[in-house]
């Protein structure tokens, strides 16, 4: 019948589109759980705090209180919600100043929930300690350069006023096997409808649009083709979004492996870039240098990454950069 002509193509596709989802989901929740139960049980027992204090010349270096280091290793283990809230309580709010805070909030975007980030990235097929590394130098590099501006022109000075103060609140154990339950329902429904929004999109061409837009970007950078739809993709919404995506580019063999790398090296310098954005412009951060001086540095520093991979022998990116056997292997097609 007339209905069924036109309905079973679309009903056909849905079921495909959530089946891809739970793929993608499955893998993500196999990497999420664990590493974030690990990482809370080490912040509880004290190991984060113990080797904080290794990380005092780093905040020196970029101009920050050495008590800050604190913060920065809790949100690169545990993610920005781990960070936020010990900025205020570590450092009396009344010594910092818009700089500090902006300076402070570029370290952590750069890098943080390193664990399970950058498992996620490696489950694409780049190298965990080279693409971790890249982060976190790049963090610092841009909170250097951006410290050393501010000081010379004496931009941000005056104290901070943030808009929100996040409380220490550490709920028990039950509580954080709550959120994690929630966290992980929330993903799957987020995926599920990323999944069926972007084949709408596709459909209807206005993702064609869109890539346009951020096309010339995207190309300064290095990105090109396919890969460029799912940098995008990780660019507003996160790694665990875009990174999932390229998981299943990557296993497909539609994306050469080198796109892949340098597509996951910009959305390690610029990722989520409006909701954690956000979070950093509520603590009294500034929105110009925290989006728009990252997201300029990402392009230029992924830019010249990706010379040095075009240039690189595939025996050199495979040692250093890219994982090419075991379940990648179906990634050396696309080499």
């Amino acid at each position: 019948m007339l209905w069924e002509f036109f309905l079973m193509p679309i009903f056909r596709a849905a079921y495909l589109k959530t089946l891809e989802a739970l793929e993608i989901y499955w893998v993500l929740l196999r990497v999420m759980v664990p590493i974030t139960i690990i990482t809370e049980l080490l912040s509880r027992m004290g190991v984060i705090e113990a080797i904080a204090p290794t990380f005092a010349p780093l905040m020196s270096l970029v101009g920050l209180p050495p008590e800050l280091g604190l913060a920065w290793l809790s949100g690169m283990l545990v993610g920005i919600w781990g960070a936020v809230p010990l900025l205020f309580v570590l450092v009396p709010m009344d010594s910092l100043s818009v700089a500090d805070v902006t300076v402070f909030s570029a370290l952590l975007l750069f890098a943080h929930a390193l664990p399970i980030e950058q498992k996620i990235i490696q489950q694409a097929g780049p190298r965990m300690l080279t693409t971790t590394a890249l982060r976190i130098f790049g963090g610092l590099l841009y909170a250097f350069l951006l410290h050393n501006f501010l000081i010379v022109t004496g931009w941000l000075s005056e104290p901070v006023n943030p808009a929100w103060i996040p409380m220490n609140a550490t709920p028990d154990w039950v509580g954080f096997f709550i959120g994690l339950l929630e966290a992980m329902v929330a993903m799957f429904f987020i995926l599920l409808a990323l999944t069926w929004g972007l084949e709408i999109l596709k459909v209807t061409g206005i993702l064609e649009l869109v890539m346009k837009g951020l096309a010339p970007l995207l190309q300064l950078a290095g990105i090109r083709g396919e890969a460029g739809h799912l940098t995008a993709v990780g660019l507003f919404l996160g790694i665990s979004y875009g990174g999932g995506l390229l998981i299943r580019e990557a296993r497909s063999g539609s994306v050469s492996p080198r796109q892949i790398f340098i597509s996951c090296v910009f959305m390690g310098f610029a990722h989520s870039v409006i909701e954690d954005t956000l979070i950093m412009v509520a603590i009294g951060a500034d929105l110009s240098a925290v989006l728009g001086g990252r997201v300029i540095f990402a392009v230029v520093a992924t830019a010249a990454i990706a010379w040095l991979v075009r240039n690189v022998s595939d025996s050199a990116f495979a040692r250093w950069a890219f994982r090419t056997s075991g379940s990648h292997s179906a990634v050396q097609q696309g080499a």
